[in-house]
């Protein structure tokens, strides 16, 4: 296995822990105690997936969530946040950002390791060359993971576009929050109840025009309509 895991977390018993952990489990680990030294990192070499700790001493993780999300070159990298945390609130901001996912301190080591697994196949996952177009709005690269709103490339995370592509998989189909979950996520993980609703929030915000294509049947789910 050739990922290269990111960790960044200014706790040096933690960061011990979870390397020695993902090193395991097979994959290439950096570690970071502080942003800074990450993104001065970022500059030679581009990691799959980011292992990101919400209190650091310089900036703080959202910070650095929020600066990945919106460069061109880093905002697919998927990223897991990692605090003590465990207000809602927080994790909720740290879905709006783009996280993809969100595991709070104390945690199982076998746990996270899962966590990264599942990320990372759902970022990996290559289906046969396909253009899908919806509405004469928007269209979907579903082998290059792009989407174009009226000819104009825009920058997703790769849940929402895993979320787009399943609505466009199936126009007109109703799809259950349960049923965008168990696809995104699978039985391995507990996520909270609004997961999905952020993530649809912040794809409308990005999608412009193409926003009205998704549609929220009250009481049931989302669906996509050209």
């Amino acid at each position: 296995m050739d990922k290269i895991i990111a960790i960044i977390d200014d706790e040096p018993d933690i960061l011990e822990l979870v390397s020695i952990n993902l090193k395991k489990a097979g994959y290439q680990v950096k570690g970071f105690s502080d942003s800074e030294s990450f993104l001065r990192y970022l500059s030679a070499e581009i990691p799959d997936l980011v292992v990101l700790d919400l209190m650091l001493p310089d900036m703080d993780g959202f910070e650095v969530c929020k600066f990945l999300k919106n460069q061109r070159k880093y905002a697919s990298i998927p990223i897991i946040m990692l605090t003590a945390r465990t207000e809602e609130t927080e994790k909720i901001l740290g879905l709006e950002l783009g996280a993809d996912d969100y595991v709070t301190k104390p945690f199982s080591p076998r746990e996270l390791v899962a966590r990264v697994k599942a990320v990372l196949r759902r970022n990996v996952s290559k289906d046969e060359t396909k253009r899908i177009n919806i509405g004469n709005l928007l269209v979907l690269d579903t082998e290059k993971y792009e989407v174009e709103v009226e000819g104009e490339k825009i920058e997703l995370t790769s849940t929402e576009f895993k979320i787009l592509k399943m609505l466009s998989t199936k126009q007109g189909w109703v799809f259950s929050r349960e049923k965008i979950l168990q696809h995104l996520w699978g039985d391995d993980k507990m996520v909270l109840d609004r997961t999905v609703d952020v993530h649809i929030k912040h794809l409308r915000e990005k999608l412009g025009k193409a926003s009205a294509l998704i549609k929220n049947v009250r009481g049931v789910g989302y669906k996509l309509e050209g």
